[in-house]
């Protein structure tokens, strides 16, 4: 997807009334985007007259920031992550919004001992104030990544955590990724090729709740086609989330072969390939990848092509092969596991009183071995850093240097579009020295967490800076491949392999040098993200930065809170194996989480990726990575008329299969499934229709599992009833052989020994 500039125009849009868009090299302005499903969604207008930043935004946002930072990390511990977006605030405060500006008094409030002055009703609930009141609650929805640290401390390895330390962690990592977020801003929010399709999404959606849509005979408004979609949603939600959990994976294969380990592995959408299997549960679609609606059709099918490349080629060959001794382990598991084939026992090669590897222990209990697709993931970790490196400079090389030299020479040109320039005319940019004072408060901080309180994250100063500086030098690579496609390649496992050479045996060092090495670039990129959601409505700069600031200093606090309360309360968090039946509190991010503190902390990758280790082979991957989007940018130049060529997206393909696990086969095929019948199907078959109700689709969807899911928690769950007792109530696709080795003689309880 590179940069293609040239003579182009593009008819106007009658249903959005958009002007026709112009490229021309010469100097001609553009009128509107050169993105067609940009142009199709964002309005091109502005009122700089209208407040922003108001007492509502204050209260409401706060409000929403709060809430759904509590309910994403309450319920992102559960068997099948419930996360609730910031698409479910923008619904709710509407109405909340609209009441406050009919009751709340109008008079002028004076601020004591200053001449500041603000009123609680400016005048009408507008749209300016609804966008920052979203962009507060995406804050709560987003995530703390450090709260996995605090989990696997304390549930994992049963030890005690300093809460001081355990919530500076949580700020500065949040934080640091904002003080480098404004080198890219030209680049990544002012650039009308960088189009963040997820923010679309939300643009449809405030279009829905603040536009007037006329009703055509025999059609739907965007807000009734909405209303209909969220109630049966919400209705809907109700089967798969308490009545019959187990229609989230119905693997056919399975019942059909009840003996069969290799049909198992082959059908169980759970525990394998998924094939034959299907889900009745959007939230199974949504879970780990997002709503393949606002993912652009070529995404979705790159990383279909990987994801069917990698799962279904290249690991059962590497497996029915016995690469890797991979037959003594099931055939997909985030678990460690010994020569046995029983999980590994940390506790027998750790030092309790110094936290840190026993060499002697681990020398005489044996080598760590992973399930062959959780090796295989790291392998093509190491392939996707490296692809990423190539594949932007080949593809979008000389288009970063042309906004560079236009940047620095203050020429608007080419990457300039009407949304670009309505925001240079009627707002203030944010001056660079906020994001300097931000930066060096936040590492001072950072710097504290990390060498004081006994030096519990055992991570040394030298170590924050290089994770800081790893993580400034992807921010915009990264960012261009999520601006464009909606995927986000993670640093964690090269951050992960870095830190386990230097400084080995040490598992708190390995996973808080990933995390300020990788959650501070996606900081960044959220920050940026969110900044081009402001682009697209046209809200102040300054504004977007101070709300991004407090909301995200709120939700930390939030996200820490609710983790600290959860760990000290519910009785057997994270152990699967001693929960009652029925209890969503298995955690498996944080089990993923643990197990590669493991791989990466404890024994280290010294003792796993090279002669000492099973996996030095994977080291190949850098090398096949970065030459694999050669042939690709070959072809693209040599034959420019064909469009394939330069869809193909390298990075995307080869990191296809990186949520995997925790996400399952099951979540995959029914996200690709959804997402090319949609946005290559629908869109091109029935554009008006897409262009009107595809986001909106997504939209109610979203929320009406998200309320339903909290209804039925604080209604029943939160009271110990997890439903009736049937084969059903299970989160399971009833695969139990697909879970089994295949190695002669070795035994696994459940499992039948080979011979």
């Amino acid at each position: 997807m590179g940069f293609e500039v040239g003579s182009t125009s593009y008819s106007k849009d009658p249903e959005n009334n958009h002007s026709s868009f112009q490229i021309d090299t010469g100097g001609e302005e553009i009128n509107d985007n050169p993105i067609e499903e940009v142009r199709l969604t964002v309005p091109i207008t502005d009122d700089p007259t209208l407040p922003a930043l108001t007492f509502r935004t204050w209260v409401l946002g706060l409000f929403s920031c709060i809430l759904l930072a509590f309910i994403n990390r309450f319920f992102g511990f559960r068997q099948n992550p419930l996360s609730v977006s910031s698409v479910a605030a923008q619904i709710a405060v509407t109405p909340i919004g609209r009441l406050m500006a009919s009751t709340l008094p109008t008079k002028q409030i004076i601020i004591p001992f200053t001449n500041w002055s603000f009123s609680m009703n400016p005048g009408p609930f507008n749209l300016k104030e609804h966008v920052l009141i979203t962009i507060f609650a995406s804050c709560g929805a987003s995530g703390v990544y450090a709260t996995r640290i605090i989990t696997i401390v304390k549930a994992f390895y049963k030890r005690e955590m300093n809460p001081v330390a355990a919530i500076l962690l949580a700020l500065t990592t949040q934080l640091l990724g904002y003080g480098w977020a404004g080198l890219f801003r030209k680049y990544l929010v002012d650039s009308p090729y960088m189009w963040w399709p997820s923010n679309l999404v939300q643009v449809s959606l405030f279009r829905t709740l603040h536009e007037n849509d006329v009703r055509i005979k025999g059609g739907l408004t965007r807000l009734q086609f909405f209303l209909m979609v969220i109630g049966t949603s919400f209705a809907y939600y109700v089967i798969p989330g308490y009545l019959f959990p187990s229609i989230g994976c119905l693997s056919i294969l399975c019942w059909l072969w009840k003996k069969s380990i290799f049909m198992q592995q082959m059908g169980s959408g759970l525990h394998g390939l998924g094939i034959g299997a299907v889900s009745l549960d959007w939230n199974t679609v949504i879970s780990f990848l997002g709503s393949p609606l606002s993912t652009p059709s070529s995404a979705i099918m790159n990383i279909m092509a990987g994801f069917f490349l990698v799962a279904y080629f290249v690991v059962p060959a590497a497996y029915y092969s016995n690469s890797y001794e991979a037959k003594r382990f099931p055939f997909i598991s985030t678990k460690t596991f010994d020569y046995s084939g029983h999980q590994y026992n940390i506790s027998r090669v750790m030092n309790e009183n110094t936290f840190t590897l026993d060499d002697g222990s681990y020398d005489s209990y044996g080598k760590l071995y992973l399930s062959i697709f959780f090796a295989f993931a790291y392998g093509l970790s190491f392939a996707t850093l490296s692809a990423m490196i190539s594949h932007v400079a080949l593809f979008h090389g000389k288009s970063i240097w042309r906004m560079w030299t236009q940047t620095t020479s203050g020429i608007s040109g080419e990457f300039s579009d009407v949304h670009s320039r309505l925001m240079k005319k009627n707002y203030a940019q944010v001056p660079q020295w906020w994001y300097h004072i931000l930066l060096a408060v936040t590492f001072g901080l950072a710097l504290l967490a990390c060498e004081g309180f006994s030096k519990q994250l055992q991570l040394p100063w030298w170590g924050l800076l290089m994770a800081c500086g790893i993580s400034a030098f992807f921010t915009l690579p990264i960012g261009i491949i999520n601006a464009t496609t909606n995927i986000q390649p993670g640093l964690n496992v090269i951050t992960e392999l870095i830190i386990g050479y230097i400084y080995p045996g040490r598992p708190l060092a390995n996973v808080t040098f990933k995390t300020y090495g990788y959650i501070s670039m996606a900081q960044a990129l959220w920050l940026l993200q969110d900044f081009k959601l402001g682009h697209y409505m046209k809200i102040p700069p300054r504004s977007m930065f101070i709300v991004q600031l407090v909301g995200t200093i709120v939700a930390s606090l939030v996200y820490f809170g609710t983790t600290w309360w959860l760990l000290s309360t519910v009785e057997n968090m994270c152990d699967a194996s001693l929960l009652p039946e029925g209890s969503p509190w298995t955690c498996p991010d944080e089990e993923v989480f643990y197990n590669a503190s493991i791989i990466w902390g404890v024994i280290g990758p010294g003792k796993m990726f090279t002669n000492r280790g099973n996996y030095p082979q994977l080291n190949w991957f850098f090398l096949i990575g970065f030459l694999a989007p050669f042939p690709g940018w070959l072809l693209s130049r040599k034959y420019p008329e064909i469009k394939l060529f330069k869809l193909i997206n390298t990075p995307v393909i080869i990191s296809a299969t990186m949520m995997m696990p925790p996400a399952r086969s099951i979540n995959y095929l029914t996200w690709g499934a959804v997402g090319i019948f949609f946005n290559y199907y629908v869109y091109r078959a029935y554009k008006g229709w897409w262009a009107k109700y595809n986001y909106i689709l997504s939209a109610g969807l979203e929320a009406g599992i998200a309320f339903m899911g909290i209804l039925l928690y604080f209604s029943l769950q939160n009271k110990d009833i997890f439903g009736i007792q049937w084969w059903g109530l299970q989160q399971d696709d009833y695969c139990p052989l697909a879970k089994c080795p295949t190695m002669a003689g070795v035994q696994v309880q459940g499992c039948p020994v080979f011979r």
